[in-house]
């Protein structure tokens, strides 16, 4: 049900008005649906999202064939009358009394990510995973389009990464290569799936949502379930929440971890601080770990996925390998953003978990500082507070979750080399009482922890400005 001929003159209700909403409304609106996109924001919340929405349609005039209605401030269940199909965005809790009803109704419920597998005309690779997954991406990305992009083969990336690729299907070729980032939140509504499904780990993370990590973790199942024989499923076997899958993958096996796994099929691995991939039959050295740019050994998982990946997609070890070399990271994960007067400040915006945050605190020898907090995913602390309480001489907590992350460094008091715990009301305080607290020598570490949405936009709003307060320190 992709092309113009099934969307035209279909009622079409879209909840939430962020990027994966908007793509979804031009989408239709360019195949003569009536579409209605609803968000409980305001107008004046939204006003930016109804300028853009605004300038596009008139510089598409020409070629929008349907009509958009605005619903906002709310989902009222009357949006359902007549709607023959309600596409959810990422960030819209399935819990709504609206999507209740429509279940009820028996209306088709779905995404953009699921549309957009429907209809994509060429191979795609899908990654999830509850931590590394954008710098995976971001990485295998660039392996792709540096030795197999030519005039008549692009590589594509997206999914819950940078811009909704719905908004590029009519560009998309047969020949052409898709790579998705796909968040649980997207593949618990999806039934189509990537020909490469790669799973790198699964730990708590979004609870919030899910309620259940056996509700999570069949969301990131559904990546694997449909899959034909001669499709690949990736794993890391050293990860008991993706190992546990093991049993559900219809096609050929592919794996990765730190050590190699002992049955002969396809892998990738560590040995003596050198890379290794194997196709089954023989093992190609790749690299030394010394020669990758990105910090902590939660890196080398990253790496070898990506490895294992582009070498099922057909990139010979060799290019892979100076790809690999010249890659700095992802922005807003481990950034570097000023060295001064001897203190180096980092960025790690994106890690909205505590498990997240554990993995940066081990990429570091150094004194820390660390800056925690936002908002709450209904996770738990405690293993981050003792580590916490090992490994960093200042906390400044900030935003919501301040509260809860107090509680758990205090229940976690002992052998501490932990000498303060400041709050903060918000993040730039925290910046600001950071430049205070930290000595020659210290890294300062932004890896919250918890979401932005406490005062964000997203992840990557909230790592703007921290580097804007940063550069300000005087």
């Amino acid at each position: 049900m992709s092309n113009a001929v099934q969307w035209k003159d279909q009622q079409i209700v879209v909840l939430g008005a962020a990027r994966q909403g908007l793509a979804l409304a031009r989408f239709f609106l360019l195949r003569g649906a009536h579409v209605t996109l609803s968000d409980q924001a305001t107008p004046i919340q939204l006003a930016q999202a109804l300028a853009a929405m605004e300038t596009w349609q008139e510089q598409h005039n020409d070629e929008i064939h349907g009509d958009l209605h605005w619903a906002l401030g709310g989902h009222p269940a009357t949006l359902l009358d007549g709607c023959q199909a309600l596409f959810v965005s990422g960030g819209v809790p399935l819990t709504l009394p609206i999507i209740s009803e429509a279940i009820g109704r028996g209306i088709p419920l779905t995404n953009d990510s699921q549309i957009f597998l429907d209809a994509a005309p060429c191979p795609v690779i899908g990654i999830t995973g509850s931590a590394g997954k954008t710098t995976t991406t971001t990485l295998l990305g660039n392996i792709l389009a540096e030795n197999l992009s030519t005039s008549e083969r692009r590589i594509w990336v997206g999914g819950n990464i940078g811009t909704p690729l719905i908004d590029h299907l009519d560009e998309i070729r047969p020949t052409d290569l898709v790579l998705l980032e796909l968040s649980s939140f997207q593949l618990e509504l999806m039934h189509t799936v990537p020909h490469i499904s790669a799973i790198l780990n699964i730990t708590p993370n979004h609870l919030d949502r899910h309620g259940t990590m056996e509700a999570y973790t069949a969301a990131k199942a559904n990546i694997l379930v449909g899959q034909h024989p001669s499709d690949w499923a990736i794993l890391n076997h050293e990860d008991p929440g993706a190992w546990s899958l093991r049993k559900r993958v219809q096609g050929k096996l592919a794996l990765f971890g730190l050590k190699p796994h002992p049955d002969r099929i396809p892998q990738a691995y560590l040995r003596n601080e050198q890379l290794f991939v194997h196709d089954g039959e023989q093992e190609q050295l790749l690299l030394n770990t010394a020669d990758i740019h990105l910090r902590g050994r939660h890196n080398h998982y990253n790496v070898l996925a990506a490895c294992i990946i582009a070498t099922l997609a057909g990139v010979p070890v060799r290019n892979i390998r100076q790809s690999v070399e010249n890659f700095k990271g992802v922005e807003h994960r481990l950034e570097l953003v000023r060295i001064h007067h001897d203190i180096k400040w980092y960025n790690d915006s994106i890690a909205t978990a505590p498990e997240r945050t554990m993995a940066a605190i081990r990429s570091f020898n150094e004194p820390l500082v660390l800056l925690l907090g936002g908002r709450d995913k209904d996770l738990p602390w405690e293993k981050l507070a003792r580590l916490v309480h090992q490994r960093v001489h200042d906390v400044i907590l900030f935003g919501e979750a301040a509260g809860k992350i107090a509680e758990a460094l205090l229940a976690a008091r002992t052998g501490t080399s932990l000498a303060q715990v400041n709050r903060c009301e918000n993040l730039e305080q925290a910046v600001q009482c950071a430049a205070r607290v930290a000595h020659p020598g210290d890294v300062v570490l932004l890896s919250p922890g918890g979401t932005s949405y406490d005062e964000f936009k997203d992840f990557a709003e909230r790592g703007e400005r921290f580097k804007l307060w940063v550069q300000q320190i005087s």
